[in-house]
């Protein structure tokens, strides 16, 4: 058995140690907003957040993260939506919206370790996202909103 805590509640969960993070979020407890991109780690659309770093869950496997706290698109809200997601409805970032999850929470970790990143530390941080639909200029518009609301 495997003992996750996602997004404040733990979990035990019984799979096979070298099982993606990934598929244990979506198929295991159902949580469907990290998405499958590439399954390599490359493209950022399965980030979560692990111990509070970001952290590209289709290439991680579950038994690496045993007993860490881990950090969904889904529990990324408290009360009212995180500043990084009320910075993307503002900004109207989404296009298709696949990638967003991901984008969103490499921003989060990105403002919780520099809360006011330059345009320069938001394309080196957002890097290895990719966004099909091109809303990169959007998305560093987003993370400055997000930067000026205190992105916690």
């Amino acid at each position: 058995m495997i003992k996750l805590e996602v997004n404040g509640t733990v979990h035990q969960v019984d799979v096979p140690r070298d099982m993606p993070l990934l598929w244990v979020l979506r198929d295991e407890l159902g949580l469907t907003g990290t998405k499958f991109g590439c399954g390599l780690g490359l493209c950022g659309a399965c980030t979560v957040h692990v111990d509070g770093a970001e952290t590209r869950s289709c290439s991680t496997d579950v038994g690496a993260v045993d007993g860490k706290a881990i950090t969904t698109i889904e529990g990324l809200a408290g009360e009212k939506l995180h500043p990084v997601q009320q910075a993307w409805l503002d900004a109207d970032v989404s296009q298709c919206g696949y990638c967003q999850p991901g984008q969103i929470m490499t921003a989060a970790a990105l403002l919780a370790r520099k809360p006011h990143p330059t345009d320069a530390e938001i394309d080196d941080a957002m890097s290895g996202n990719l966004c099909r639909c091109g809303t990169y200029a959007r998305i560093r518009t987003a993370i400055h909103r997000a930067a000026g609301q205190g992105g916690r």
